[in-house]
């Protein structure tokens, strides 16, 4: 507002007033109001107005319209013409049509189909995240009250491959959160205040897109150690998190959840209280946990009745959830292989089930990403980043609270 004032301090205009965010009480009241009594019973004004959240008002107009258009598609669909209400079906259809204005220019990453059940093991990894994003939003009267800040950061770390990344996606599409991604070198630039000002953008991104999971990934990358860049950049990068992470009130409704596989290499100001200040170990999966794995991968695959996973699970000790994945794809083109070879109709292609066989063999020509030696190193990575940390650490098996 400064060039609206003039030489001598005095504002070009007389009154300035700040229009509100709009709340999820009015978000309700408007869509009572323009729905009305053209509803069915099944319809939860309470729900919808939760899910419009980062709604304005245009947004809620344009959903409107959305809506009315999907009952117009469902009543050209009937053979006699009657009069149609909408129901909560509708308005989920229509919600999937509606861009949010404060959207239009955010590039938001899609979840997919995958959930916490397409993921193996990491049970207690699940609950924290579930404690952190989803609680807040089912129970707001309960966290509204509380004197302390919410913890909206939290650090993801462990050996590459253990489903750090997947968790992210699988955390915002069982939260119902919307997701922005980024990976750590995406925002370097070697233009003086190129990084600075990403850094800034991707913020003001995600508070327009609350409530959202704000994800760096290869965030050591991104945010190391102080005073080691001969250029500076990732210095004035640093700053920059650390002026946006002590933001409270731009931060509300954002979560920022970042991934590492070396989180002894970030800057310690980052992992202090305020701030990223919960770390959840993300470690290698053990035999049941591997065996979950499996059989979470393979849900979808044709398996002959043969196939033990039990006996899978035993032989991959040291395999990582994405070396476990290897394995299955191996075997399975295998069996591709074997109908090529064994097949002169191309017209109709029938692929064979996975037998152990096939588990086996592909079993036989696949080693685990990480050698013992560098599972070694990880650990005591982890074992020395543990004993130093000053913030809340969480290690598997151990009592999961908010406390």
């Amino acid at each position: 507002m400064q060039k609206y004032t003039q030489q001598g301090g005095n504002h070009l205009f007389k009154n300035l007033y700040t229009v509100g965010d709009f709340s999820k009480t009015d978000r309700k009241q408007l869509l009572e109001h323009l729905f009305g009594k053209y509803t069915t019973a099944d319809v939860n004004f309470d729900e919808l107005a939760v899910k419009t959240e980062g709604f304005v008002i245009q947004d809620v107009i344009d959903f409107h319209n959305k809506t009315l258009f999907e009952v117009y598609k469902d009543r050209k669909k009937l053979t006699v013409m009657t009069k149609l209400k909408c129901m909560m079906s509708i308005f989920q259809r229509a919600l999937k049509n509606t861009c949010v204005l404060s959207l239009q220019n955010v590039q938001l990453h899609s979840p997919g189909d995958k959930n916490f059940s397409d993921i193996g093991g990491l049970h207690d990894v699940k609950k924290i995240l579930v404690e952190s994003l989803l609680w807040p939003a089912q129970y707001p009267t309960v966290f509204a009250n509380s004197p302390l800040r919410l913890q909206s950061g939290l650090l993801l770390y462990g050996p590459p491959g253990t489903g750090k990344t997947l968790l992210a996606a699988a955390a915002a599409k069982h939260c119902g959160l919307r997701l922005i991604s980024i990976k750590g070198p995406e925002l370097l630039s070697k233009y003086i205040g190129a990084s600075e000002q990403a850094v800034r953008d991707v913020f003001q991104k995600a508070q327009g897109a609350r409530p959202c999971i704000l994800f760096f990934d290869e965030f050591d990358s991104l945010a190391p150690r102080r005073g080691y860049d001969n250029t500076g950049v990732t210095d004035r990068v640093v700053n920059q998190l650390l002026t946006q992470l002590d933001g409270i009130e731009s931060l509300a409704g954002v979560c920022v959840l970042a991934a590492t596989s070396r989180p002894d290499l970030l800057d310690p100001a980052l992992l202090r209280p305020g701030r990223l200040d919960r770390q959840i170990l993300c470690p290698l999966p053990d035999r049941t946990a591997r065996l979950e794995i499996l059989k979470a991968l393979s849900k979808n695959l044709d398996l002959s009745s043969d196939v033990d996973f039990n006996l899978i699970a035993s032989s991959t000790e040291g395999f990582s959830g994405a070396d476990l994945q290897s394995v299955l794809y191996t075997a399975q083109l295998s069996t591709v292989d074997h109908l090529l070879d064994n097949s002169k109709d191309t017209s109709n292609y029938v692929i064979s089930q996975i037998t152990q066989k096939h588990l086996e063999d592909a079993l036989s020509k696949t080693r685990p990403s990480l050698t013992r030696q560098e599972r070694l190193r990880y650990e005591k990575i982890y074992a020395k980043f543990q004993g130093q940390a000053s913030v809340e650490v969480f290690r598997p098996g151990t009592k999961a609270t908010l406390a």
